[in-house]
């Protein structure tokens, strides 16, 4: 099972990981940083999920398998 995790410590709420894969993360009103809205990633997110990774500025976002 592969999962995506965003540290709340580095997110600044770019929006780029949303940009890239609107289906997995999101940036709730008001909210200061990105989170993930689906716990289990499916074999054909993982590319776009890996490029959100690759492209977020702020190096807040890691693939974690359980």
């Amino acid at each position: 099972m592969t999962s995506v995790v965003v540290d709340p410590t580095k997110c600044v709420a770019y929006g780029i990981c949303v940009a890239v894969h609107p289906e997995v993360f999101e940036i709730p009103a008001g909210s200061p940083v990105a989170t993930v809205i689906r716990d289990v990633l499916q074999p054909d997110d993982l590319d776009d999920v890996r490029e959100a990774i690759r492209a977020c500025p702020a190096q807040a976002l890691t693939l974690a398998e359980a």
